[in-house]
């Protein structure tokens, strides 16, 4: 179940762990005695020629057509190309040059690139650069979606929730959702349908999406009768001329997987192949769990290194503590994330705060709130003594002064699970 990671270096009694922070690593020195368990995600090898491999997806696509065949079938067509920001580390040096050899015949001012953020901020031009090339953004549109401006209405869903989808999206002819597929902890996993609900649609339907977080069944690794994943689906399925191509990722950040084509049919092929690496079967829960976010861009905030400390809760007892390593540059992430912190004076009034009604970003302070109603969290991160207090969790400026937090709980002879990739990592306990 556990392995000692290659990065952990044996001196007699003491164990060195490389723990990822921001764009750097932090060192946990351990006593080897300490230590129950480290756990890593069954990694599978990246493909040796991950550009290859993403061709040969978008060449025989899952139940479609190729994406050059369905551009044949038009004339001069509008193409939208739905791509992740900043807080996702998708390949794109390795999946857009293929893609964009399938659209070769399209004029370049007719490919819009609609950033999915989703209701995170906008992307700066570096941010874009950075993320899909110079020459991309250059002989491209590329612009960052808005939930609050510039949509078209597409109706309501069968529960009532109305449906608001980006206008350039809305006036494609084709579509195209690019993306990663991962572990999400409340619709399951990420990818597929999530390019289009939340990445580029209204605010509305992203609040009453993640205002069913609250619901049991909206569980990580779960998407059978989960109701924030069948939203997003039967959102998602509200534009006709959906194509996606999707990347499974190892901790390494290689490529394992390249799924392309129909958006629900390929998509379910990669959530299989996260699930073998990701989801990992425990048979008990510990006292201490020391866990990093896994560097950046999973810390880039507080926002985004909840998914973190939210699957180190699941491997953690009741009473017990978590240590979330996570660089957290961009401190909170959000406004009214940061908001509902900063406004409440414990955990419980924010879990009152949701009861009594639902805003975005609230479910953020939600989240934190319930795992620190339960669990002792020790933070190792950029942010100041008094910003950490908002979050109701203790700060520590390094890994040893978290080190000595524990003791003082947990006595000397504590014994702690250690996730160096806890974002990507997700304890099922029997």
């Amino acid at each position: 179940m556990a392995r000692m990671p290659e990065t952990t270096r044996s001196r007699g009694r003491d164990m060195q762990i490389e723990l990822g922070y921001g764009r750097e690593m932090r060192t946990l020195d351990i006593a080897d005695d300490n230590i129950a368990a480290v756990v890593y995600p069954r990694d599978k090898p990246g493909v040796t020629d991950p550009v290859a491999a993403v061709a040969r997806s978008l060449d025989t696509p899952v139940d479609s057509a190729s994406l050059s065949e369905i551009i044949a079938g038009y004339g001069a067509p509008r193409v939208a190309i739905i791509v992740n920001d900043i807080t996702r580390p998708v390949p794109y040096q390795h999946i857009l040059p293929p893609l964009m050899r399938h659209l070769e015949t399209v004029p370049p001012e007719h490919i819009d690139f609609i950033v999915a953020t989703g209701i995170h901020r906008g992307q700066t031009d570096r941010e874009h650069r950075e993320l899909y090339s110079d020459e991309i953004v250059d002989t491209y549109r590329v612009t960052n979606h808005d939930c609050d401006r510039g949509l078209v209405d597409f109706g309501t869903l069968s529960d009532g929730t109305p449906l608001s989808i980006n206008e350039r999206v809305a006036a494609a002819d084709v579509v195209v959702g690019t993306g990663m597929i991962s572990l999400h902890y409340f619709a399951g996993y990420s990818g597929g349908r999530k390019a289009i609900v939340p990445g580029v649609s209204g605010r509305e339907i992203i609040t009453r999406s993640h205002s069913m977080m609250v619901d049991p069944r909206a569980q990580c690794g779960c998407i059978a009768d989960n109701p924030v994943s069948d939203m997003m689906l039967e959102g998602a399925r509200r534009i006709p001329r959906l194509f996606i191509v999707n990347v499974v990722t190892n901790s390494k950040k290689e490529i394992v997987r390249v799924v392309s084509g129909h958006m629900e049919k390929a998509w379910k092929e990669g959530v299989e192949v996260c699930r073998d690496m990701f989801c990992y079967p425990m048979d008990r829960r510990y006292p201490v769990v020391i866990a990093s976010a896994g560097g950046y861009p999973k810390d880039i905030n507080v926002y985004q290194a909840q998914k973190a400390l939210e699957y180190a809760s699941y491997a953690t007892e009741e009473g017990g503590t978590i240590v979330l390593v996570a660089e957290c540059g961009e401190g909170y992430g959000e406004a009214t994330f940061e908001r509902w912190m900063k406004e409440a004076s414990n955990p419980g009034e924010v879990l009152n705060r949701m009861n009594g009604g639902f805003e975005l970003g609230g479910h953020k302070a939600f989240a934190i709130a319930r795992t620190v109603c339960e669990k002792d969290v020790v933070l190792v991160s950029g942010l100041t003594a008094e910003r950490v207090k908002t979050l109701f969790c203790h700060a520590a400026t390094d890994l040893s002064e978290a080190l000595s937090w524990i003791k003082k709980k947990h006595g000397g002879s504590f014994r702690a699970l250690i996730m160096p990739e806890a974002g990507s990592t997700f304890p099922v306990v029997s």
